[in-house]
Order: structure tokens, then C-alpha cells, then sequence
């Protein structure tokens, strides 16, 4: 299957300080890639992988689940552990459920965690009858390309596959009742208007992790995908502090 164009993964050797990108849901690297590249270019070592059913067509995410895309990130996981002294994930929307999942499994492998948007329900009612409904019909309209900043376009599906946004909504249920597992710092920024993902989600994730080192941040001028909007350049330094100051803290541990 042939990968589109600014799709394809990206990966960086740094210093001891390894990060983990984790994109979301029907979208590639590319809204992630900038973010990467600033991490890269202060020197910490970056893994951004592209998830099974990705960057190719949307016919293709639904022969996938949500193990798929997990087992993707949890290699990427492994491989900076081995090479790093901190690790540190990061996600987008359906790439914070991942990080978060990723926390609850590997406690010992994750030493923070920066979350943007991220999600672990959602509050359509129609996806009660995902079970049945995607049976019928492959796919609904696109839920990608939520961003305020003008010239600015996300890569991702024209449509969103039904099989793989069931298996999505397992993965979600699967990640909400581990949440207390999460005991690493956690950094979370917010959009106070998405038009994806509800603001419960981000509600549902600081009431139910069990770390004690956690901050919000809202951010005020971006959508969803606010890793390529407004408030980028916030997440960036954001996190690459964040990922700095958890270092700091294994060191003196």
C-alpha cells in the first residue's frame, strides 16, 4: 500500500531524553512533524511512528484495531527505552489515549506523559450502535482538519471508517477503567473549543489518573489538532521543558 506523501514516520537520535509521538485518529506523522522536529532540534531523541491503517486509504484503517496501532507505538516505546534515560509520550486525540495506555501497561517504561486533546469517550450518542452500524456502512464524514489557523490543512482521511472507530471506542473503555495505573507526571493542554474531541474527555483523564505531578494548560486560540495551529509553538515549549524537568527529577530520585 502506498504511503501519501509527508505521511511517513519520523525518527531522530538525540541525546538521553527520548520522546514518544503518538498521532490520532485517521490523521499521519504530519501533524505531528513539526512538533518532532522542535523536540529534535533541542537535542532529545524522537520516535514518531505512523500507525497501521495510516497515511494510505481509509479502506485500509478499517482492516485494523486498535491493537494494531498500539503494538506501532508500544515498539517505538521499547526501542527508546533501551537507548534513553527518560522517556517521555506524547499524544494527539486518539495518540493520548495510546499514551495513556502505554502508561498503564509499562509504569516502568513511561516517566511522562504530555497529552494533547486527548480522548476516552465520547459523547455522540450514535456510537452506541457502532456494532451494528458498521456492518452496514464503511464510513461517516471526516472528523479531521479542526484547526482555527487559516492556511494551515491536516493530513488525514477524507472519511472516518466505522470497524476501526469501534475499535477505537474499545480501546477507550479498555484505557478509562486503568486510568488510576497512570502514576508519571503528566502535562495536558487543552483546546477550549474542539470541535472533535468534548472537553469531558480531558475532565475524565485528570479526575481519573493516579499521578499527583499533573498540570492543565488551556489552550485559548486553537482547535483540535492544535499541535499544527495557534498554540503550537505553546505545546513545544511546553513539552520540551516538561520533558527536561522530568529528567531532572529521575536524576535526583
Amino acid at each position: 500500500m502506498t504511503v501519501l506523501a509527508d505521511a511517513e514516520p519520523y525518527h531522530h537520535d538525540g541525546g538521553p531524553i527520548g520522546v514518544l509521538l503518538c498521532h490520532g485518529f485517521t490523521g499521519t506523522p504530519q501533524s505531528m512533524r513539526p512538533w518532532a522536529e522542535h523536540l529534535a532540534g533541542h537535542g532529545l531523541t524522537v520516535a514518531l511512528p505512523r500507525l497501521p491503517g495510516h497515511g494510505t486509504r481509509w479502506q485500509e484503517l478499517n482492516r485494523t484495531t486498535w491493537r494494531d496501532w498500539y503494538a506501532e507505538d508500544e515498539r517505538a516505546l521499547f526501542a527508546l527505552r533501551e537507548r534513553c534515560d527518560t522517556v517521555v509520550a506524547m499524544g494527539l486525540s486518539m495518540g493520548g489515549t495510546l499514551a495513556l495506555r502505554l502508561a498503564e501497561e509499562h509504569r516502568d517504561a513511561v516517566d511522562g506523559l504530555v497529552l494533547v486533546n486527548p480522548s476516552v469517550h465520547t459523547e455522540n450518542r450514535v456510537a452506541r450502535y457502532l456494532p451494528v452500524l458498521k456492518r452496514v456502512l464503511p464510513s461517516v464524514k471526516a472528523i479531521g482538519n479542526d484547526i482555527a489557523r487559516s492556511g494551515v490543512t491536516e493530513l488525514a482521511y477524507a472519511r472516518t471508517p466505522l470497524r476501526a472507530l469501534h475499535s477505537l471506542t474499545e480501546l477507550w473503555a479498555l484505557t478509562r477503567a486503568d486510568l488510576a495505573l497512570v502514576v508519571a507526571p503528566v502535562l495536558l493542554f487543552r483546546s477550549t473549543v474542539d470541535h472533535v474531541v468534548e472537553a469531558s474527555n480531558s475532565a475524565l483523564v485528570l479526575a481519573g489518573i493516579g499521578s499527583t505531578d499533573v498540570e492543565q494548560r488551556v489552550l485559548a486560540d486553537s482547535y483540535h489538532v492544535a499541535t499544527l495551529d495557534h498554540d503550537a509553538e505553546s505545546i513545544f515549549s511546553g513539552s520540551l521543558d516538561f520533558s527536561r524537568r522530568v529528567a531532572a527529577l529521575r536524576t535526583a530520585g
